[in-house]
């Protein structure tokens, strides 16, 4: 990029542009009513929304600190008991970072309040006036080189990832209130819309592929073929159309349960129907007597891994591994006691 004088009236005013900002975000002393620094929050919010479980080099150079500097951060959280290490397949001076179901909680919160102050500041705005500005944000993250501006449509997971990036998906500027979606028992048809469900989505997101799908095949068969009473599939329809399904069959031994499957089409996104059809199986598990619940996930689904921790879900083991496709992935195990 070709450098150009710049007028000493220009610096000033960007300058100023900054004191205006963080002051009226409220960035200066401890973050959103915390104990904890901007900087705290945001070391969270980037092993949160990694795609993959970064090292404490990269959220560094992702931020522009030294790594002495994170590692003090680091201890802090890790201190706290939100913050986990596993290590690197590759790399044995690395270590993997994760939040536990802890750090899950915490960050939670921290995000529903930041969402709740955002929210505050927009809302004297009038919607075109909020157009107004959302174009102007757009058009200074793009003159200033913001390379993280071409992620908000939806690409993350594949450049994170190396996958080849997919179209992005739409999610509902508005999305549709729970109570429009029944939850319903398994019909004709349902199995089949499961597994093309499943491959067509995680490798438009995630650039999953066959492997997955056979994962998930290879759970329907086993499920269609259980006579145990116990295990139940529901499917979340709205205006005659699937949205959603999450499935509970018999875990390790006879006294445990385990969720598998929960998906939801990119417009059912945002409104509560995932923690609904978490909320069904846990209801479900404990009415037929199940002392515990387990599931198998992965640390890239951070919506996910956040609806179980606030349940109380545990992580009790995490396996990075590298799939068929060539994706390093990291599975988790967690379990609920009922």
């Amino acid at each position: 990029m070709t450098a150009h004088a710049v007028p000493d009236a220009d610096i000033l005013a960007l300058r100023a542009f900054n004191r205006f900002y963080t002051r009226h975000a409220g960035v200066l002393g401890p973050y959103l009513a915390s104990d904890l620094s901007l900087t705290d929050v945001r070391v969270l919010y980037e092993i949160a929304h990694a795609a993959e479980p970064p090292t404490a080099t990269e959220i560094a150079r992702t931020l522009g600190h030294d790594n002495g500097y994170l590692s003090r951060i680091l201890k802090r959280l890790e201190t706290r008991g939100w913050v986990r290490r596993a290590p690197h397949p590759r790399d044995g001076r690395q270590s993997l970072l994760a939040l536990t179901p802890d750090g899950e909680a915490a960050y939670a919160g921290l995000d529903e309040r930041s969402q709740a102050q955002a929210g505050e500041m927009l809302a004297p705005l009038s919607e075109e006036k909020r157009d107004e500005l959302m174009r102007a944000l757009d058009t200074v993250r793009r003159l200033l080189g913001d390379a993280t501006l071409a992620l908000d449509a939806g690409d993350a997971a594949q450049v994170s990832t190396g996958a080849k990036a997919a179209p992005a998906l739409p999610t509902p500027a508005h999305p549709t209130p729970t109570g429009d979606v029944i939850l319903r028992d398994l019909q004709p048809g349902d199995l089949g819309w499961v597994v093309q469900t499943h491959g067509s989505q995680y490798f438009a997101e995630y650039g999953w592929g066959r492997e997955f799908e056979v994962l998930a095949a290879e759970v329907i068969v086993d499920f269609g073929r259980d006579k145990d009473p116990r295990v139940r599939a529901w499917i979340a329809e709205r205006g005659g159309e699937r949205v959603g399904c999450v499935f509970m069959v018999r875990g390790r031994d006879d006294e445990t349960a385990k969720l598998r499957l929960l998906c939801l089409t990119p417009g059912a996104r945002g409104a509560g129907l995932g923690a609904r059809l978490v909320d069904e199986v846990l209801a479900h598990a404990r009415a037929m007597k199940f002392k515990r619940l387990e599931l198998w996930t992965h640390s890239c689904l951070t919506t996910a891994r956040s609806i179980y921790a606030r349940r109380g879900f545990v992580m009790k083991e995490i396996k990075p591994y590298v799939s068929d496709g060539g994706t390093e992935l990291v599975g988790e195990n967690w379990e609920l006691e009922l």
